[in-house]
């Protein structure tokens, strides 16, 4: 099995080597009723089930999180593979992310997406600065599910829902800094 070594300061490199991991994709959400808050994020993972607890990384860089960090509390928004649009939505810089959509103010005061496969409320517990991220901790303080048989939204080679078979992407972009 050909096998190509690749530098790890090369940030190309790194980014092509990270897009063989495929990941589910999420919007995190915050903020109040009169200013609703949330960014796409596909680093976003379980860390423990006693406490139960999660976790995702943010860019230092963001507009949003700087915002979305002093309320303590976010709800991790888990992306059917029908919400692309949601997704281009939340990682534009541009505009209101929230117009257009449809979107509750939950019972823990987080903006709650519809049509999600799933949310996870959570209270930030801890955020570590390590490089040019925030790896934030959330601990679970209430889960909903809604699965309807849809499938999850995955990002894989720097495209949506691709065959894993697939190598040629036409329209490849990352949520880790735009398109490359």
């Amino acid at each position: 099995m050909p096998s190509t070594e690749q530098s790890a300061n090369n940030a190309l490199d790194y980014r092509k080597t990270l897009a063989e991991f495929a990941s589910g994709v999420t919007v995190i959400t915050g903020g109040t009723q009169d200013a609703p808050l949330g960014f796409a994020c596909q680093s976003f993972s379980s860390v423990s089930l006693e406490p139960a607890l999660v976790m995702f990384c943010v860019d230092r860089g963001s507009r949003t999180w700087p915002n979305l960090r002093p309320f303590g509390r976010f709800c991790v928004n888990v992306l059917g593979e029908h919400q692309q649009d949601v997704c281009w939505a939340f990682g534009s810089k541009a505009g209101s992310k929230f117009d257009a959509l449809d979107w509750e103010w939950s019972a823990w005061e987080t903006p709650a997406l519809q049509g999600v496969l799933a949310r996870i409320h959570a209270d930030v517990s801890a955020v570590h600065e390590e490089g040019d991220h925030d790896i934030v901790i959330g601990r679970v303080v209430a889960l909903e599910r809604m699965t309807d048989g849809r499938r999850p939204l995955v990002f894989f080679r720097g495209t949506f829902n691709i065959d894993a078979d697939a190598t040629d992407a036409r329209h490849t972009w990352t949520l880790m800094g735009g398109w490359i």
